[in-house]
C-alpha cells in the first residue's frame, strides 16, 4: 500500500492532519495481515517518535477505515494489538487514545562556551562589515509593516526580474540625491549584492566577447574569482598615492574600480585619474564597473560624488545595503547603461535569480520615510567616534604606526616597519585578535611592493568589544 494520509482526531471533528505512511501490501480490498501489519507499524511509530503525543484521542475504528479506504475490522484489530502492547489505551464511552507515558526529556545543552573556549578569537577587526549589533531593528520593523500593509498583490509573485518598482524608484531618488548618480528606475536591477551584481555583468560581458577585465592591484579576491568563473581574465592596474594609475587600460575594454574610496587602501582617486578613466571609456567605447561600496561614509572631506555621475552611458554603479545596514540582507543594485539594462534584466530572468519582494518593499520604505538617512547619520557620527579612538590609542600606545585612509569609510590602513606585517598578525591571534595583512588584498598578478601593513576594520565589532579589540590591537603593535 503506498504512503496514505489520514485525519486524526475524534471523528475527524478536531481536524488534525496527520501522515500515515502504510508500508503493508494487502490484496487490494483494504483488509489484509498485510494492511494490518502497515496500520498498527505506523501507529506505534507515531507513538513512539512523540508525534502522536499521550493523551491525544485518535478517530473511530469506522472513522479511520474511511479516511484510508481501509476495512473496519482492519483497524480495530491495529487499535487492539496497540491497547495490548500498552501504546493505546481504550475504555468504555471514551474512545481509544495514546496511552500515558514517561516521556524521555532531552539533555539539558551545556552552557555555551567562549568565543575563546571554541579555539575562535575574542576580537574580530576583519573588515567587510559594518557593526551588526547597531542594525536599526525597530525602525526596520516598522517599515517592514508598513511596507507589508500597503503592498499590492502582485508583488507577492514572481514579478519584473528588474526588482520591485518601489525600490527602484527610492534608490533612483536617493542615489542621485546622495551620491551624485544619475539613475533612472528602468536602468536599476535589484540584485543579492555587489558579488551576485558582478556574477550578473561577468557573464553578460563574456557573452560580448570579452576575454579578460582590469581590476585594481590591492581589492577583494571574491570579487577576482567571481569574474574568473564567469570566463573573464583579471589584469592589475598599478596603484601609487594618487589612486590606481589608468594608463595601462590600452587593449581592455573594461574595468572595475572602487573609485570613492578605494579598498583596502582607503584613498579616492585623484581627480585628474577620474576624468582620464571616463575619457579612455569613451574613446574606446570601454566599460567602468564601479563599486561604491562605502560611499555614504565620510568624515573629514566633502564626499567624492560617484563616478557615474560623469558617463552614465560608460559607467555601471555598482551599491549595496551590506556596509550601510547589515549584509545579510542580501540587497544591491546596479544602475545600468541604456546598452546593457535588457541584457542584465533578460539574464536575471532567465536565471531565475531573485530577491526577496517583501525586503525590497522595506528598503522603499525605509528610504522613502527618511529612515534610512537617519539612520547613516547616526552610524556615520558612531564610527567616526571610533576612528578618532583608533588615532588616539596609536599616537598614545604606538607612536611609530601611521593610521592612513581614514578620511572616509569603515577601516583603515595601518602602515608597519618592513618585514613585520606576518609577525604582527601572528600576534594579534596570541591575544585573540583577528586581524588581515595588507598582502591579503594583493593581486596575485600584481608587481609585489615591500608595503607592511594592517586592513583594520573598526566599524565590525560591536560596541561593548570595541574597547576591547582596540587594546588587543595596540598590545601587538610594535
Amino acid at each position: 500500500m503506498a504512503d496514505t494520509w489520514a485525519t486524526l482526531g475524534a471523528d475527524g471533528a478536531d481536524g488534525v492532519d496527520f501522515h500515515l505512511e502504510l508500508t503493508g501490501s494487502g490484496s487490494g480490498s483494504g483488509s489484509g495481515s498485510g494492511v494490518r501489519k502497515g496500520l498498527t507499524d505506523a501507529l506505534r511509530e507515531a507513538v513512539r517518535s512523540g508525534r502522536l503525543a499521550p493523551g491525544t484521542r485518535l478517530p473511530s475504528s469506522r472513522s479511520l477505515a474511511a479516511d484510508l479506504g481501509i476495512a473496519r475490522n482492519t483497524v480495530a484489530d491495529a487499535y487492539a494489538d496497540l491497547v495490548a502492547e500498552g501504546w493505546l489505551t481504550a475504555r468504555q464511552g471514551s474512545g481509544t487514545s495514546v496511552a500515558e507515558r514517561t516521556v524521555v526529556r532531552p539533555v539539558p545543552e551545556a552552557a555555551p562556551r567562549s568565543r575563546r573556549e571554541q579555539g575562535l578569537p575574542a576580537y574580530s577587526l576583519v573588515p567587510g562589515s559594518p557593526d551588526l549589533a547597531s542594525f536599526p531593528r525597530t525602525a526596520w520593523l516598522k517599515s517592514a509593516r508598513r511596507a507589508l500593509t500597503a503592498a499590492p498583490y502582485d508583488a507577492l509573485g514572481y514579478g519584473d526580474p528588474r526588482g520591485r518598482p518601489e525600490l527602484r524608484a527610492a534608490l533612483a531618488g536617493y542615489l542621485s540625491r546622495a551620491r551624485g548618480v544619475r539613475a533612472d528606475p528602468d536602468r536599476i536591477v535589484i540584485c543579492s549584492g555587489i558579488s551576485d551584481g558582478l556574477t550578473l555583468l561577468g557573464a553578460v560581458l563574456r557573452a560580448r566577447g570579452l576575454r579578460s577585465l582590469a581590476v585594481e592591484s590591492y581589492g577583494l579576491d571574491v570579487h577576482w574569482n567571481l569574474l574568473h568563473r564567469s570566463g573573464l581574465r583579471t589584469t592589475p592596474l598599478p596603484f601609487d598615492e594618487l589612486g590606481t594609475r589608468p594608463g595601462d587600460l590600452a587593449g581592455l575594454r573594461a574595468v572595475l574600480l572602487t573609485p570613492a574610496h578605494q579598498f583596502p587602501m582607503g584613498v579616492p582617486l585623484h581627480p585628474d585619474r577620474r576624468a582620464a578613466v571616463v575619457d579612455w571609456a569613451r574613446r574606446t567605447g570601454g566599460l567602468i564597473l564601479e563599486d561604491d561600496y562605502d560611499g555614504e561614509f565620510r568624515y573629514d572631506r566633502q564626499p567624492v560624488g560617484a563616478l557615474q555621475g560623469l558617463d552614465p552611458d560608460r559607467v555601471v554603479y555598482l551599491g549595496t545595503a551590506s556596509k550601510s545596514l547589515a549584509p545579510g540582507l542580501r540587497l544591491g543594485w546596479l544602475v545600468l547603461p541604456t546598452s546593457l539594462a535588457a541584457e542584465v534584466a533578460s539574464l536575471k530572468g532567465g536565471g531565475g535569480w531573485s530577491t526577496g519582494a517583501l525586503d525590497q518593499l522595506t528598503l522603499a520604505e525605509f528610504i522613502t520615510s527618511g529612515a534610512y538617512d537617519r539612520h547613516v547619520r547616526a552610524a556615520r557620527l558612531r564610527y567616526r567616534r571610533r576612528r578618532d579612538a583608533l588615532v588616539a590609542a596609536l599616537a598614545a600606545r604606538a607612536p611609530a604606526v601611521h593610521a592612513t585612509g581614514i578620511a572616509a569609510g569603515l577601516h583603515a590602513v595601518l602602515q608597519l616597519p618592513a618585514g613585520t606585517e606576518q609577525s604582527v598578525v601572528r600576534a594579534a591571534a596570541w591575544q585573540g585578535l583577528s586581524l588581515e595583512g595588507l598582502s591579503r588584498y594583493r593581486h596575485p598578478d600584481a608587481v609585489p611592493d615591500s608595503l607592511d601593513a594592517l586592513v583594520v576594520g573598526y566599524g565590525t565589532p560591536p560596541d561593548h568589544a570595541w574597547s576591547g579589540a582596540l587594546d588587543a590591537l595596540c598590545r601587538t603593535l610594535p
